[in-house]
């Protein structure tokens, strides 16, 4: 599998060379239209958002790192010291005026995504727009691939951060760890083949993503993400068809853990959520 480099590809391109056979790209243009290209920086947050909370808890003093203090760690961060990675922002729900400059959303290829529908909002499946931001050494702290199935768009807006992918089905080779599947116990930065012998048949393809450029993960491909150096980007999720029966599958896997009755009941709405989005989407045909 290679990662593929590509400007200006028309939606045709992106459904059938990408989103359909499933295979990461990186889109070099596809935020050019949105306000947020070449706006967001580290001075720019300090000066528009200082007081807005992370997602993230600094443990020492047990309160949220806010904005301006986020920035300060990211220019500070070295690979001797490096900040905490990743330091993230719920936009939808925490900086929500921030959306109007990251139009459109979907870019013209995250279509259709059925985390835009209201129904499946209200069952908070991943259907939020993050703030990433990280610094020198920042890595993410496991090969994963994302919950419940769905395909990730990283739109890298500031700095430059290097990702590593596998091809789906290394599951083995990875060392799954849970009930669920969906993080590696190798650490593919520095891997112990000692303790995962078999790591060393697996196949992982690194690349480097810059200001303005987009990548698309489809589902179900294992990838984790390390900074180059002062990073922020926006990342936003997507469901659909293609990708619904194995969502359906991680909703019942991963509610049932808790309770079977809200599994049941999980399972139904979403079944239904789902249901409604193809009668839209056949509307539209």
């Amino acid at each position: 599998m290679e990662i593929q480099r590509k400007s200006d590809i028309s939606y045709k391109e992106f459904m059938e060379e990408h989103h359909n056979p499933g295979i990461p790209v990186i889109l070099t243009g596809a935020t050019k239209a949105w306000k947020a290209n070449g706006l967001f920086t580290p001075d720019w947050f300090r000066k528009n958002y200082p007081d807005k909370e992370s997602d993230v808890i600094n443990k020492e003093t047990g309160k949220a790192y806010k904005m301006a203090e986020v920035m300060d760690l990211v220019e500070q961060s070295s690979v001797e010291n490096p900040a905490p990675y990743p330091l993230t922002f719920n936009i939808s729900k925490e900086i929500p005026e921030m959306l109007d400059m990251m139009l459109p959303l979907n870019l013209g290829y995250a279509k259709p995504n059925w985390l835009d529908d209201k129904a499946f909002q209200r069952g908070n499946w991943g259907g939020i727009v993050e703030l990433f931001v990280g610094g020198p050494g920042g890595k993410f702290p496991y090969v994963h691939k994302d919950y419940y199935h769905l395909s990730a768009w990283i739109n890298q807006l500031y700095g430059e951060k290097r990702f590593t992918v596998f091809p789906r089905g290394q599951e083995k080779y990875l060392y799954v760890t849970g009930k669920n599947q969906w993080r590696s116990e190798v650490n593919v930065f520095e891997p112990d083949f000692e303790k995962h012998p078999e790591f060393k048949n697996a196949t992982p393809i690194s690349f480097t993503v810059g200001p303005g450029e987009t990548l698309y993960i489809p589902f179900g491909i294992w990838h984790t993400a390390y900074s180059l150096s002062p990073t922020i980007s926006v990342a936003f999720d997507q469901l659909n068809a293609k990708n619904f029966p194995l969502f359906m599958n991680d909703v019942w896997n991963f509610k049932k853990e808790y309770s079977k009755p809200k599994a049941v009941a999980a399972y139904l709405y979403a079944l239904a959520a789902g249901a409604g989005c193809r009668i839209k989407e056949n509307f539209k045909d």
